[in-house]
């Protein structure tokens, strides 16, 4: 699993996922997301916001 920070709003395994939040996703997944800049990698050990 991988953090990311969307940028934009999307649907995931029909949870809406919305921008500006962070959420644990698929590596895969998080790896096009990032490429195709739907979303940006959260760095482990940055701080936690969702805590």
């Amino acid at each position: 699993m991988q953090k990311v920070l969307m940028n934009v709003q999307t649907a995931y395994h029909g949870e809406i996922l919305r921008a500006g939040k962070e959420y644990k996703i698929d590596e895969d997944i998080a790896k096009r997301w990032i490429a195709s800049k739907i979303a940006n990698k959260v760095e482990n050990g940055a701080d936690d916001h969702d805590k």
